[in-house]
């Protein structure tokens, strides 16, 4: 053999041998990967906004989504041309909650929403208060003020909402940590809202109390940050109780389970204050963006349910519905949507709970007259 065709001889064994090594190591990386997917370990990969959309399996109301106000219509339209995709069988509305009272004729609450809203009968539902009343209630936390002339300016507004067709309350907030919005701090026992579980009772709506969970005071989470954030935490689960208790008649509607900051609202705690409180209702939420404490999934998404949460699901099915806490659009997030996530949840249910969960409970709570 030539000494040229023996080096290209030699130089090819070295490169098939390279060649094998390197495909053995993918190989070897994919079967750990696969492993560590069916324990659970690994996260599944996310739906994107160019690959087929899986639909919820049950019909289901959304009774937690929010629009832009800068352009309302247009949000409408486009929770419109997503409801068959979803499988959304209702979508309710809510002003995302202000600190700060507006103008009348400039306010985003249950007026904006009703107005664009209307022209779609059965399809859609609001709940007013998120720009009005939760700025009164922090206003008077701020002022120490919630006196007579308070309280009478409170009332009014809030039996104008249930009159102008408001299906409740909501977006309140007892303790929200910034997004959108300002932190917002209130004692879930308030005079206000108090008055507002009263007047809710009369009407035999429900309030959407946005509250996470801080059994006592406690130092910030050091995943969040100060500022915007205080550095340190007011105890609110007792507050909390107090306002479960002050009316039983009043039904209570507690955000965003699944979604925890803190790390104590644990199906534990959700199974205890269920147990002691039958007007408490919770929200299902799950976020593909940022997946938090205590979620109902293995591995924070796409993932079977957790036993600890099935349980707890299968022994309250009348307390929990579906609120993903979507804005149309969603901002900043051309993937997977948030009603996507918590459809991954939602379709693993037995199908008893998904019945409940998706429109029996919503139409018991809201009233509503689901086809």
């Amino acid at each position: 053999m030539r000494p040229q065709a023996h080096q290209r001889f030699v130089g090819g064994k070295q490169a098939g041998a390279k060649g094998l090594a390197f495909l053995f190591i993918v190989a070897s990386l994919a079967a750990v990967l696969a492993c560590c997917t069916r324990l659970g370990w690994a996260r599944q990969p996310r739906q994107t906004a160019a690959s087929e959309v899986t639909p919820a399996a049950y019909p289901f109301v959304d009774v937690h989504t929010h629009l832009d106000p800068a352009d309302i219509d247009a949000s409408v339209q486009t929770a419109l041309r997503m409801m068959p995709k979803e499988n959304a069988a209702r979508i309710l509305f809510l002003a995302s909650p202000s600190t700060f009272s507006m103008d009348p004729k400039d306010r985003f609450d249950s007026e904006l929403l009703l107005s664009a809203t209307k022209k779609y009968p059965g399809k859609f539902g609001v709940l007013g208060g998120g720009g009005t009343l939760n700025a009164m209630i922090q206003e008077a936390v701020g002022s120490g003020d919630a006196g007579p002339a308070v309280q009478k300016k409170f009332k009014d507004r809030a039996e104008d909402i249930i009159r102008q067709g408001a299906l409740g309350f909501g977006e309140m907030t007892a303790e929200h940590f910034p997004t959108s919005t300002p932190y917002q701090y209130a004692p879930a026992d308030h005079p206000l809202f108090l008055m507002l579980a009263d007047i809710a009772a009369a009407h035999d709506v429900p309030i959407d109390l946005h509250i996470e969970a801080v059994p006592q005071d406690m130092p910030l989470p050091s995943h969040l940050k100060s500022p915007p954030n205080p550095p340190r935490l007011h105890a609110n689960i007792a507050a909390f109780e107090r306002l479960l208790a002050h009316n039983p008649r009043a039904k209570i509607i507690w955000d965003h389970a699944g979604w925890d900051n803190t790390g104590f609202r644990t199906p534990e705690l959700c199974r205890r204050l269920l147990q002691a409180h039958a007007n408490l209702y919770m929200e299902l939420k799950l976020d593909p963006q940022d997946v938090e404490m205590n979620p109902p999934l293995v591995n924070g998404a796409s993932g079977p349910i957790k036993p600890e949460w099935l349980k707890l699901f299968e022994d309250f099915p009348d307390r929990f519905i579906i609120g993903s806490d979507q804005h149309y659009p969603m901002p900043n997030q051309p993937g997977t949507q948030r009603w996507q996530e918590v459809v991954l949840l939602f379709n693993q249910l037995p199908a008893d709970l998904r019945s409940k969960f998706g429109t029996g409970n919503a139409a018991h709570i809201y009233h509503l007259d689901i086809k």
